[in-house]
């Protein structure tokens, strides 16, 4: 290719169509389930079934500090196949790009995609790529859908959540939304946020051997944390108590939520398990995350309880009192996944 930006015609089924397959797909891809191109992946059924999931990925910018669209694309599906109490093994991936994106940024991004799929232990095994005209996307979006094959032992449900359960979390929260916001609008903090996009099934086959014990787990993404608890309790008569004190959060997301008057809670986090479990697994599941390097800022951040108002989250702040954590409202950190 001698144009370095992305042309209708290379969406177009010609001789650019072939060009930008042989020449940026299949050497990053075809060296798997991929090669000779066929129009669907064989694979083989793992034993006790299969694990299915599918997301799409419209992050602005497509590049901010700690990832991409692409790292985050292979992230955000493999870590949803993990939270099931799964392992991941494939990914398909749907390109659908605007013409003019810059070719180098494309190839940035699928050499991201490459990266994250090794380090997860996942093979992108089927694909499609679509161009659309000028202002029909912003640059680029992705697809993708995972398979995964479940992990012994897990029994993930919601109704197995009992008083006293403890809340851990296996890293600071809401990092990858005040990276993705401080990137947009043009937040320059010495030594500031950057995402916390990672895989997360190294955590989860670290809390394995206490998978009995384990109630539920999820990846803290959209709504971040105070999204997914209030939704667990949600007309329930339980509820959960956090810490303030225990909270972990990195000095660079905080000062950008103290500026901008935001609550970390409410802030996605990319590559974060939240975990609930009975409370004598706690200290053992966090001694294996801590024995990991995406595990060592766990915590144990608080516990279920009957305490009234029950179907809701309360906070213990550091000044001695308690206040509601409510569900996010609105759009206040838009286009983050």
């Amino acid at each position: 290719m001698t144009d370095q930006r992305i042309e209708l015609a290379h969406g177009g089924g010609g001789r650019l169509s072939r060009e930008l397959i042989e020449n940026e797909i299949l050497p990053r891809f075809g060296d798997g389930p991929l090669r000779g191109l066929p129009d669907s992946a064989t694979l083989p059924a793992p034993p006790g079934g299969l694990i299915f999931t599918t997301d799409s990925f419209v992050v602005q910018p497509l590049e901010f500090p700690g990832g991409n669209i692409g790292s985050l694309a292979v992230h955000g599906t493999v870590n949803d196949l993990a939270v099931s109490g799964g392992r991941p093994l494939w990914l398909s991936l749907g390109l659908i790009i605007e013409e003019g994106l810059p070719l180098p940024r494309l190839r940035r991004i699928l050499d991201a995609v490459r990266a994250a799929a090794a380090a997860s232990g996942v093979a992108v095994a089927t694909g499609d790529t679509k161009v659309v005209g000028r202002g029909q996307c912003d640059g680029l979006y992705l697809n993708t859908a995972g398979i995964g094959a479940p992990l012994p032992g897990f029994r993930l449900d919601p109704e197995r959540i009992a008083a006293g359960d403890a809340v851990l979390a296996s890293g600071p929260l809401g990092d990858h939304g005040m990276a993705v916001l401080a990137q947009r609008e043009g937040i320059d903090i010495l030594n500031g946020p950057a995402s916390d996009s990672a895989p997360v099934h190294r955590l989860v086959l670290a809390a394995q051997p206490w998978a009995e014990s384990v109630r539920f787990m999820r990846d803290p993404t959209r709504g971040g944390a105070a999204a997914v608890l209030t939704e667990l309790v949600a007309n329930r008569p339980l509820s959960i108590v956090l810490r303030e004190s225990d909270l972990p959060f990195s000095p660079g997301a905080r000062a950008v939520a103290e500026l901008l008057g935001l609550d970390l809670l409410h802030s996605a986090s990319e590559g974060r398990v939240l975990l609930l479990c009975d409370p004598a697994a706690a200290a053992p599941i966090l001694a294996a995350w801590r024995a990991l390097p995406e595990g060592r800022g766990a915590a144990a951040i608080g516990q279920v309880a009957r305490a009234a108002p029950v179907g809701c989250v309360l906070l213990e702040t550091c000044a001695g009192g308690r206040r509601l954590v409510d569900a996010p409202r609105g759009e206040l950190l838009p286009r983050i996944c």
